[in-house]
Order: C-alpha cells, then structure tokens, then sequence
C-alpha cells in the first residue's frame, strides 16, 4: 500500500516569516504538534522544514528567548525527511526510522506537499491490520469447528 493513500491530507502550514507563538496558536487551536513549514509557488506548497512544539519549548522556551522575536523560520529544522506519496508503507516506517524522525510530510513527484505521515497513524494502521488478521483466525477457527461437529 503507497504511503500516499493513508496520509492525512489535511496539513497545518506556517510559512517562514510566521511569528513563533502564532504558530504554537495554531498547534493548538489544531491540536498538532508540527507544523509544516512551506513557501507557497503559485498556490502549491513546497515543504521546506518543520517545527515541532519541541522546537518552541526547547529552543525558545527552555532558552529564555523571546518568543516575539523569532519567526517559524528561525527556528525550524531545515533537514527535512520527506516521502513521496507512491512511496510503501513499511519502506516509510523503515525510512522515518533510519532517520529518526516521527512525522513525515509526503510529497507528490514534483516535490509538493500532498500531506502528512505520522507514527500515530502509521501505529493506527498496524493495529487495525492486526486486528483483522486476529479476526481471520478467529473466524477460521470457528469454520473448522462448525464443519467438525
């Protein structure tokens, strides 16, 4: 299954210049703790970095720097690990591991952001496989018992 079918589509941007506690607002009034960080081409977005609410409570909370006088730009991390969308599921998990990361944003083939992967999702997803895989031997089971008696 390409990486691309389970992303979530709905992304919360910043872009560079967007004050640091403007974007800790949007993590919450989204309930997200990353933010995609993009400059908008015409419409589209291309992903440029990321920041973290880790970012915001260590780089500048923890620092004793004031917030007011940083922008998303200056704090995010600028080695970005992204996937493309025909990417698989499990060389994404292997991918978001070699580089230690838990979010990756996912890209269309021309670089532009399509959406988002998270461990949460990508754990979601597994545990609801293995359910029905569960299922499928429970069920099994049951057959065989019933064509037995």
């Amino acid at each position: 299954m390409a990486i691309g079918e389970v992303c979530n589509r709905e992304v919360v941007i910043a872009e560079t210049g967007m004050a640091v506690p403007e974007a800790a607002r949007l993590m919450r009034q989204y309930h997200v703790g990353t933010l995609v960080v993009v400059e908008d081409v015409e419409g589209r977005r291309r992903p440029l970095g990321m920041v973290t609410d880790r970012d915001i409570a260590i780089e500048v909370v923890a620092a004793g720097v004031d917030p007011d006088s940083l922008t998303v730009g200056d704090i995010m991390a600028t080695d970005l690990a992204s996937v493309r969308e025909d990417v698989g599921v499990f060389d994404t998990i292997r991918y978001m591991r070699s580089r230690g990361v838990r979010r990756v944003p996912v890209v269309d083939n021309g670089g532009w952001l399509i959406g988002i992967v998270t461990l949460d999702d990508l754990f979601e997803l597994l545990a609801e496989e293995l359910s029905e895989m569960a299922d499928m031997i429970s069920r099994g089971r049951q057959r065989e018992a019933a064509t037995r008696t």
